[in-house]
């Protein structure tokens, strides 16, 4: 079991051979198990990372609009380059999705078994 920021990660597993175990069998299962929970644990980071970034996006798109608006009612000729920069991501179809943030552990680490 490891237990990390409240969260408890535990695996289990059986190792079974016909002419029986050696200690290296013993601990290199053990090592598999380790990996799992590590894994485990660092998946659990990111989706604690992307479910706070989600919880900002909503108010972050509704900022880039109102900041978009702001900028629209500007004459072209009084706008900075940053401002004309910030107008051509808006006109952007995609603009909304950097704002989205999905997770759903995806295994996205080099882990090796």
């Amino acid at each position: 079991m490891l237990s990390y920021d409240y969260s408890h990660f535990e695996t289990a597993m059986s190792v079974e051979n016909e002419s029986g175990l050696s200690m290296k069998d013993i601990d290199d299962a053990r090592k598999d198990c380790q990996r799992l929970a590590d894994k485990a644990v660092s998946q659990y980071k990111k989706a604690k990372e992307m479910a706070s970034l989600r919880t900002d996006g909503e108010y972050k798109m509704q900022n880039f609009e109102s900041q978009c608006k702001r900028i629209l009612e500007k004459p072209e000729g009084e706008r900075t380059i940053n401002e004309i920069a910030i107008l051509k991501e808006y006109r952007d179809e995609n603009w909304r999705s950097k704002f989205y943030y999905e997770y759903d552990y995806n295994d996205d680490e080099n882990y090796n078994f």
